[in-house]
């Protein structure tokens, strides 16, 4: 009537829609951040929970969820206690020691000094440039201190939310995916949703499993390593190893520039300290982890970095760390519904020509 087509407005309309969600999910953006973190909770203690499942006889999953938060609890609890102390210990060295292992290390710049030397006197003096424009950030920052107190207090306020939220999600978890299937009317779409969230479940336990066991890997991998070799700070840097396990791809070159840094400032073995890495670096990549994301994460190595690269632009942290599931994530819709319209546009079987009596 208007000289407008029905068929434009109805594109022009969707496209406004998906902008108007767009413009929703950024401005709930924690929010949601914190239930994914709930969802990736729930899927690290659900074989524990199926496990204490099948020995209680009990109608409902309720007290093998109670039992399972009271052992992860325990554990988590007992760990933190023996490792967190002798991490912190550590730290609190580290601080104290730094200036002094860095002058200790440092140099002089003679003119028959080596080559090696000079590069050494060079990486201490912009090691100390950097401590001392780091010093002024943080001497000019401190109005913002309490800024950061109010966000830490936040930080611990999701830390007991996300494990009632996780609570929920393994206790009401198929009811939610068998509601969420019911609400699709049409039998190729359903079929396609159920088929989509059954490689999300895949894919999501896999990799929690995964960043878990590495994880650990990492921590026993890096303190023996260091241990034996004589690097000072092992528990403290095979924490800082383990926690960076979870940022793909960037947090382990992170980690490893880190302790090969610190091993250079002690006067350790740092060709030791490198071979090690190197080694359990080829071994984690090629053999630890693709047995354990199995059939969940197949990205090729380029894909991870760009996806960690654009979290990060994004979302910053969080970003990162969920660059991978998201991208795996993309995958599965695009193979799945690649398939469901090859299928929707496949010929139906003909029917067997009668044969002659």
């Amino acid at each position: 009537m208007l000289g407008i087509d029905r068929r434009t407005a109805s594109y022009a309309w969707t496209v406004a829609l998906v902008l108007l969600l767009l413009a929703f999910v950024y401005l709930i953006r924690t929010t949601l951040f914190v239930f994914v973190l709930a969802v990736l909770f729930a899927y690290l203690l659900s074989p524990l929970v199926d496990l204490l499942d099948r020995f209680l006889p009990t109608r409902t999953r309720t007290p093998a969820l109670a039992l399972a938060y009271l052992i992860f609890v325990g554990a988590v609890g007992v760990t933190g206690f023996e490792i967190g102390s002798k991490v912190a210990d550590e730290a609190n060295r580290l601080v104290k020691e730094l200036p002094a292992q860095i002058e200790k290390w440092k140099a002089p710049g003679d003119a028959n000094a080596t080559g090696l030397d000079r590069y050494r006197a060079e990486i201490i003096q912009r090691i100390q440039v950097e401590i001392a424009t780091g010093s002024h950030d943080f001497i000019s920052r401190l109005p913002e201190a309490g800024y950061k107190f109010l966000s830490v207090a936040s930080s611990l306020l999701y830390a007991i939310i996300i494990p009632v939220l996780a609570f929920f999600f393994l206790k009401d978890g198929k009811a939610l995916r068998a509601q969420a299937l019911v609400t699709v009317s049409n039998e190729l779409r359903r079929t396609l949703l159920d088929e989509v969230l059954a490689d999300l479940d895949i894919l999501l336990a896999h990799y929690m499993r995964a960043l878990v066991v590495l994880s650990v890997a990492t921590f026993i991998a890096y303190t023996a390593a260091l241990l034996i070799i004589g690097v000072p700070y092992a528990f403290l840097l095979g924490a800082l190893g383990a926690l960076l396990e979870f940022i793909p791809m960037l947090g382990p070159i992170t980690a490893g520039v880190v302790v090969v840094g610190v091993a250079l400032v002690s006067g350790s073995h740092v060709l030791a300290v490198v071979c090690i890495l190197l080694l359990y670096r080829m071994f984690q990549d090629y053999v630890l982890s693709p047995h354990l994301m199995g059939r969940g994460v197949q990205l090729h190595p380029l894909l991870v970095l760009f996806g960690v690269f654009a979290g990060g632009e994004l979302a910053g942290v969080a970003g990162t760390f969920l660059s991978v599931p998201v991208l795996a994530l993309a995958r599965i819709l695009y193979l799945r519904i690649r398939k469901a319209r090859a299928v929707a546009l496949a010929p139906p079987p003909e029917s067997p020509e009668p044969v002659a009596p």
